[in-house]
């Protein structure tokens, strides 16, 4: 059985796990050194990157439906 293909080209897909690790590591360290809660876009902008690998992950663990022409 063949896996149905995601959204997103294996490029645009390395550059949202990089994208995501470097937001999800950049909102501690901001909330640790900034005054005010501006950290927290870093966070929301992690989770919309999860959303979007999620939802590719999701799109390509999708069986093909195959077309039978008899």
């Amino acid at each position: 059985m063949r896996q149905a293909p995601g959204f997103l080209t294996p490029n645009q897909r390395r550059f949202a796990w990089v994208g995501f690790v470097l937001t999800a590591l950049q909102a501690p360290l901001a909330a640790r050194l900034l005054p005010d809660e501006s950290w927290l876009f870093s966070v929301v902008v992690a989770l919309m990157v999860a959303t979007v690998i999620m939802a590719d992950d999701s799109m390509r663990r999708r069986p093909v439906k195959v077309r039978s022409d008899e």
